[in-house]
């Protein structure tokens, strides 16, 4: 039980990727902040699932891209969990659709950088002040954003690297502190991420290039988030994660 006693908050917690990490660190012992924003069923669902391990869990609406909701959440979950957060995976953020740069708007701008990247820079904003030493901060980046991204998804890519530099900036400024931050940039997942903006033929295609062969799953990004959040990766910091089956190279 590596993260027994610990309190972790998961925003976009309740669905695909965000579930499988939530449920991740409640195997581990971790007393879970499960937020989600519009789909209140998938959040009982998964606080369902955390009961059946044995773990502690609530479950928080809220918009991550909005300051108020940000505060409301942690304020809600210091009162319910006590004044430390240990963990912070900020699973938040999409593709949300496909755009070439001459369709694109300054509201299509604003969008995909606020749901990728201030809600990641919102919730560190708020949750560090009740971090002890020793708690961890987990991004999630993406492959896009080492390779540019596929057609149409240029703004997202440019939001996924401007958290992976994030990243980077919060590991030296939180560093003194104890408070270790990374990210993860998981490539092609089997989630309903790539249901809705991939096609069958394209992800075969892509399959068959990977050097494993296959697509990965949430339990695999979710294991190497729950690692990033324990003491065994207590001297890794400012990292940002490749897990894609060897289909990029940094």
């Amino acid at each position: 039980m590596k993260l027994q006693n610990k309190v972790a908050i998961v925003t976009g917690g309740a669905r695909d990727l965000g579930r499988a990490v939530s449920l991740r660190l409640a195997s581990e012992g971790a007393k879970v902040v499960v937020n989600y924003f519009d789909n209140e069923q998938d959040a009982v669902e998964t606080c369902r699932m955390i009961a059946d391990l044995g773990s502690e869990s609530m479950m928080i609406q809220g918009d991550m891209t909005k300051a108020a909701d940000v505060k409301r959440l942690v304020e809600e979950a210091t009162a319910h969990f006590g004044n430390e957060i240990h963990v912070l995976v900020n699973v938040v953020g999409g593709l949300v659709g496909r755009k070439k740069i001459t369709e694109q708007d300054e509201a299509w701008y604003n969008f995909l950088m606020d749901v990728n990247m201030k809600s990641c820079w919102l919730m560190t904003r708020e949750v560090v002040p009740h971090m002890p030493k020793g708690s961890a901060i987990i991004n999630f980046s993406s492959l896009a954003a080492r390779d540019g991204g596929g057609a149409g998804a240029s703004m997202y890519a440019t939001a996924k690297g401007a958290v992976a530099v994030f990243t980077r900036a919060m590991a030296k400024e939180l560093g003194p502190d104890g408070i270790r931050v990374n990210a993860v940039a998981p490539g092609t997942i089997a989630t309903s991420f790539h249901d809705r903006f991939n096609t069958p033929e394209n992800r075969e295609r892509m399959r068959q290039g990977y050097p494993l062969r296959r697509e990965g799953d949430a339990g695999d990004v979710a294991d190497l988030v729950c690692f990033l959040a324990s003491d065994d990766s207590d001297y890794l910091t400012g990292t940002n994660i490749d897990i894609n089956g060897g289909s990029f190279f940094s």
